[in-house]
């Protein structure tokens, strides 16, 4: 094992008993009644360790998988299986790292309620979605032979990010984004209104 191969292991460890120590905190007592202090203790390190891990303060511990999201949106496009569209690619992704979820943690629930209740959560989990629309945007435009600032990639990208945001409270996440994905791939075919 080489020293950098230790070094990053390491890393990788202390920064998941940092967003555990979080989690576990958080689900408690409350986001709001638990300090980084408190965090860093609970993880055995010091709160300037806590930030070298996590410079973007006491939301982003709630949010400790969010670098791998943006190689799996593009993942889900590049390598979606012939005849998937890239609405239907990017709503299975969703939907599965969702079901993963809720296997993995019996807490996902708890989770979920936590985010929603704790407008500061809310707004983080929504820019952490939105801060992939560039990256996802270029993604679909390669895909379609497009510009990379084609305008219809870009809001394919923006809409089908902020559906994360728009299931959320849902009594039915999963039939909210069938219905967020069937919009973005059929377009809308209705009028709310009833007239025509």
């Amino acid at each position: 094992m080489t020293q950098s191969g230790r070094r990053e292991r390491k890393k990788a460890a202390t920064r998941q008993a940092l967003a555990d120590a979080a989690t576990r905190l958080f689900l408690e007592r409350g986001y709001d009644e638990v300090g980084v202090r408190e965090i860093a203790e609970a993880a055995d390190v010091s709160v300037t360790t806590l930030f070298k891990h996590f410079p973007d303060g006491k939301e982003a511990l709630v949010f400790d998988q969010e670098a791998d999201r943006e190689s799996a949106l593009i993942t889900a496009v590049r390598e979606r299986p012939a005849g998937l569209t890239v609405p239907g690619a990017l709503r299975r992704m969703m939907a599965d790292e969702r079901s993963r979820q809720v296997r993995e943690d019996p807490r996902f629930p708890d989770f979920l309620r936590l985010i929603e209740e704790t407008p500061a959560l809310r707004e983080y989990a929504r820019r952490m979605w939105l801060r992939h629309e560039q990256a996802l945007a270029a993604a679909i435009a390669d895909d379609a032979g497009l510009s990379p600032d084609d305008v219809g990639c870009r809001a394919l990208a923006h809409f089908a990010l902020e559906a994360a945001s728009l299931v959320r409270g849902q009594q039915d996440p999963d039939d909210a984004l069938d219905r967020i994905f069937a919009l973005l791939d059929n377009g809308w075919s209705g009028s709310p209104t009833g007239r025509s």
